[in-house]
């Protein structure tokens, strides 16, 4: 057995690490293991062996390079001790520590601190999710592609057996985080989830959470810092035997998503260190907003033009508001396409109607504020000229452009949606 210790890393402050290198393949000549599976533990006496004895044949036959599994106990009661120590002792490249204290987060917060594996995992004891998912989670890890890798059970492709208070829950805490904090990760808590050990060493010093909402935290971190997470459709079979208490889970959940609201709003948590040093791939999202704020305004000066003109053609024929309805309406589509290539770097097909429909949510703030203009001009200027006209539109158009800029930015296109679309996990 092996105490688990915090490295001398996590003593020095974050804000004052360089900027992580770029993302470069692992040699296939790698002379310690490759991949660092851990399987956290709280009495599993019952399920602890058949678990590790059928993770060890799969990586032993199916996983190309060296690996190693650690169990790790956090304060278990029963035999897994006992039994974690046999196994360690029984299996090549088998190790285990013990944690005096409980909470899923702390075991991995320990295991993956402590380890030298270059790609670090982990997947729930029961083995709810198949095996067969686990190299294609890893790859994009050992390649270079991606930072974080995470199964999905709500992803196109996915295959998943659970009971209906399971899946409500899993897909109201998903749709949870998306509309309180913006994430574009599909399934947060899946227990099976891998990263690279330099970004786990940026993130973990970050990570308040302990227990069950460590995992959405490591995940909304790395999102935010403009980190590259891949997603994997998996086969998900429910354990009905499984130790989560929903509602104090739940609570603890949504008391995790306030205090990690509260830290990204007041800029507390220093995610400049986790971004990668002289620049990314070409075509990946803008994450600056600097940045984005010229790229939208490009976008939106064309899109103005193209408004303008829409409905000095459309005024004569259909009147005052109905003109500058359907002027609006055609630039706003023409602008959410153009800002969503442009500007937020999303490429391919997937995800495209959902953007165009929350580009449309958008538009209404627009046509709100546009509209509203021309009747208070109607109103208090009956007489007004066509000039008076178009200068009340053009200020309008202002108010509502930079409303829509910060729609656009945390709502519409709240993360990374182009390394999701690119991976195929939309």
């Amino acid at each position: 057995m092996r105490t688990a210790r915090r490295p001398a890393l996590t003593d020095r402050p974050t804000s004052e690490l360089a900027a992580l290198p770029r993302r470069a393949p692992l040699s296939a000549h790698h002379p310690e293991p490759v991949l660092d599976v851990v399987v956290p533990v709280y009495n599993e006496e019952n399920d602890l062996e058949p678990c590790v004895r059928r993770l060890h044949a799969h990586l032993g036959e199916t996983f190309p390079y060296a690996f190693r599994i650690t169990i790790a106990d956090n304060a278990s009661t029963d035999r897994t001790p006992r039994i974690a120590a046999r196994l360690a002792a029984e299996l090549p490249g088998t190790d285990w520590i013990r944690l005096a204290e409980k909470g899923r987060g702390r075991a991995l917060h320990a295991a993956w601190s402590r380890s030298r594996a270059p790609v670090l995992a982990y997947l729930d004891v029961d083995l709810s999710t198949d095996l067969a998912a686990l190299l294609p989670l890893v790859a994009p890890l050992i390649s270079g592609h991606s930072d974080v890798a995470i199964g999905t059970r709500l992803a196109r492709g996915s295959r998943v057996v659970r009971g209906p208070k399971r899946e409500i829950v899993s897909r109201c805490y998903n749709g949870l985080l998306r509309s309180t904090l913006a994430v574009g990760f599909s399934d947060a808590q899946c227990g099976f989830k891998a990263v690279r050990r330099d970004v786990a060493e940026r993130l973990l010093p970050l990570v308040e959470d302990q227990g069950w909402f460590f995992d959405t935290e490591l995940l909304v971190i790395a999102e935010r810092a403009g980190l590259r997470i891949h997603e994997v459709p998996v086969d998900w079979v429910d354990d009905p035997d499984s130790r989560v208490r929903i509602v104090s889970t739940a609570l603890a959940d949504l008391r995790g998503m306030a205090r990690l609201g509260r830290a990204l709003a007041c800029g507390r948590l220093p995610l400049s260190a986790l971004r990668r040093s002289d620049g990314d791939l070409a075509g990946e999202l803008p994450t600056g907003l600097a940045r984005q704020a010229v790229r939208f305004a490009a976008v939106g000066v064309a899109s103005t033009l193209c408004y303008l003109l829409l409905y000095l053609g459309l005024r004569p024929v259909t009147g005052a508001q109905a003109g500058n309805a359907l002027a609006l309406l055609a630039s706003a589509v023409a602008n959410t396409a153009a800002n969503r290539r442009l500007t937020f770097g999303v490429r391919g097909r997937g995800g495209a109607l959902r953007h165009h429909l929350k580009g449309l949510a958008a538009f209404l703030v627009g046509l709100v504020l546009t509209s509203g203009s021309l009747a208070a001009l109607h109103h208090t200027a009956p007489g007004a000229g066509r000039v008076v006209e178009l200068m009340t539109l053009v200020a309008a158009n202002l108010a509502a452009t930079l409303l829509r800029f910060l729609l656009l930015r945390a709502w519409v296109f709240p993360a990374r949606d182009n390394d999701r679309l690119t991976t195929g996990s939309s």
